[in-house]
């Protein structure tokens, strides 16, 4: 399995940048795949998570409205739209891929999702800078 992102950089606040993350090495079906963050000194949070064949997807409250993933199954690649950032969206953001499970509705009551021990593997990172 491998994961890499890219789109990563510096913009100023307000701007948008959009998130890249190739996938190879498995199946979208019965994955979950979703983008994490962490910023300096923090842990990593995660921020979105899709189904990797139908419309299941789920977002933090923090970037709920401003951020936005998808995924194209046929260039095995899922896109994290970032909108409207802010100073404090500044951090390296990770995608990572787990189980579809995580999708459920009993998983979603868990938000397992969010957690990085639900995950098997991790891309490397892109660093996001936003100047305010």
């Amino acid at each position: 399995v491998q994961l890499v992102e890219s789109g990563g950089g510096l913009v100023q606040s307000g701007g948008s940048l959009r998130l890249s993350c190739l996938a190879s090495g498995f199946s979208f079906h019965y994955s979950a795949l979703s983008w994490f963050r962490q910023a300096p000194g923090k842990e990593r949070e995660g921020m979105a998570c899709i189904h990797g064949t139908d419309d299941n997807t789920v977002y933090a409250d923090s970037v709920k409205g401003r951020f936005a993933i998808s995924r194209d199954n046929a260039k095995n690649t899922v896109y994290l739209q970032m909108n409207s950032l802010k100073p404090e969206d500044t951090a390296i953001y990770y995608c990572a891929t787990g189980s579809s499970s995580l999708l459920t509705s009993d998983a979603l009551h868990l938000r397992l999702w969010e957690f990085p021990s639900s995950y098997n593997d991790w891309g490397q990172g892109t660093l996001v800078t936003v100047s305010s």
